[in-house]
């Protein structure tokens, strides 16, 4: 297949505050990423409306993610940051490719059956689609590589079959066009670290998610120095001590969780963690993870503070971010259309 140069697509969702999950999951790595890749980071404000929502909430939350984008390091300058509605190539391409994909890929995504519940004759058309608007996201920019988590993986595969697909079926008009063998690169997943999922604080077999009902189960970007001792000291943990090796973290959800989190924090593996603290108690644990962590993020939520005050700069980054990812969205949509035989 034809060589592709590389460029960095992620997207999150403006769904609320913004969880130490989505610090180690994805926005601490998208800060590392951007010293060795062009990246475009998204707020997918449209993937937002596939559940019921509120407008102003949505407007809120969308400049919240912005902000915390922000506050993690991203730079605006060197990067592209932008929320998705603002470019109208995105649902354009996802129609396109809504042409493309096939009624069985959909029907095996799973995420899709674990938020439809079990009346799904009630969910909407968008929550069933939306693996295909985020293929055209990714897709859009010809985009290589995509940060995402184990949950996400089953997408960014579907998002390889379409552009596969694309590439198959319309071969002879992308060679035609000067495009070699393939319009769409396939892009790979990057999955790193120690702590790519970070499970609930409160239950170790479920993610950390801001829809959970318990306020102890996660620990937001926003919290105090206060809050995050008082959530990581009730942390659910079990009897035993701290195992000295990390085979002993198996069957034990909660105790790898929290070794997890200290090791992506502090940029080392669990067995160094295990090292240090195997043997102990938790107690002794969870305090230098509570220190750990309220350091680590105290800078983050001042930033965070700061920027929620002062909107209108927010809304400054997205219009200019919105610009630069037109210019390779606008031009890549048309090669789409002359692919497809569609006059413009």
């Amino acid at each position: 297949m034809a060589k592709f140069p590389e460029l960095v697509f992620s997207g999150v969702q403006p769904t609320g505050n913004l969880h130490l999950g989505n610090y180690l999951g994805a926005l601490k790595r998208f800060v590392e990423m951007q010293k060795t890749h062009p990246c475009l980071y998204c707020v997918v404000d449209l993937h937002a409306m596939t559940m019921p929502h509120d407008p102003a909430t949505l407007r809120r939350t969308t400049r919240a993610v912005t902000a915390a984008f922000l506050a993690c390091g991203i730079d605006a300058n060197k990067n592209t940051v932008f929320n998705q509605s603002r470019v109208a190539e995105h649902a354009e391409l996802a129609w396109a490719l809504d042409c493309v994909a096939r009624l069985g890929w959909l029907n095996r995504m799973t995420q899709f059956k674990e938020k439809a519940g079990k009346d799904r004759e009630n969910a909407s058309v968008g929550l069933y689609n939306y693996p295909v608007l985020m293929a055209a996201d990714i897709l859009l920019y010809r985009a290589t590589h995509v940060p995402v988590g184990d949950d996400q993986k089953q997408h960014l595969e579907l998002t390889r079959d379409v552009a596969q697909k694309f590439n198959n079926d319309f071969a002879a008009q992308i060679a035609e066009l000067g495009f070699g063998d393939a319009f769409f690169p396939l892009p790979e997943p990057l999955i790193q670290g120690p702590a790519t999922r970070v499970m609930s604080l409160r239950d170790g077999s479920k993610k950390m998610s801001k829809s959970d009902p318990s306020e102890y189960s996660l620990i937001a970007l926003t919290d105090d120095a206060d809050a995050i001792s008082a959530k990581i000291r009730k942390a659910k943990t079990d009897p035993g001590a701290l195992p000295s090796e990390v085979e002993g973290l198996a069957g034990r959800p909660e105790a790898d969780n929290l070794v997890g989190i200290y090791a992506a924090l502090a940029d080392e593996t669990k067995a160094d963690v295990l090292r240090r603290f195997g043997g102990g108690p938790f107690s002794q644990f969870k305090s230098a993870l509570a220190e750990l962590t309220a350091t680590t993020l105290a800078p983050i939520r001042a930033e965070i503070l700061r920027l929620n005050a002062d909107p209108a700069y927010v809304d400054s980054v997205l219009a200019e971010g919105a610009r630069k990812a037109r210019l390779i969205a606008q031009p890549n949509m048309d090669a789409v259309k002359d692919i497809l035989g569609l006059i413009r």
